[in-house]
């Protein structure tokens, strides 16, 4: 009986330290302000060039990152447990996949004007 309390002692101590030990270092939310704007695509991805569009359209600041440079893109998409892009981050808030409506929804929450089309 012993072995098996020390064993969920255990447990529940390794789940404390899995759930407090903060987000990744390559976490583009990690110290984002609310409007900060990233973009996580790749050169070949027709979805990604769709956002990055409609980003240059609406006229707001944002940074690209590569998934594919093995460096901060990499990083970026491995801390979001990236499946699939484009994956657009909006502050602390994660959009995936290619949804043009919520993505000018996350930006205009986040305090940016728009640009006029």
């Amino acid at each position: 009986m012993s072995r098996l309390l020390w064993l969920i002692a255990a447990l529940v101590a390794g789940l404390h330290w899995y759930g407090t030990r903060g987000p990744s270092p390559g976490d583009p939310r990690t110290g984002a302000a609310r409007g900060d704007i990233t973009l996580l695509s790749a050169q070949w991805c027709g979805y990604c060039h769709a956002l990055r569009a409609d980003l240059e359209r609406m006229d707001v600041p944002f940074r690209e990152l590569d998934v594919e440079d093995r460096g901060a893109g990499t990083a970026a998409y491995d801390a979001l447990n990236g499946r699939a892009i484009p994956i657009l981050v909006v502050g602390q808030d994660v959009v995936r996949g290619y949804d043009p409506d919520r993505a000018r929804e996350l930006i205009l929450a986040a305090g940016h004007r728009l640009a006029a089309n």
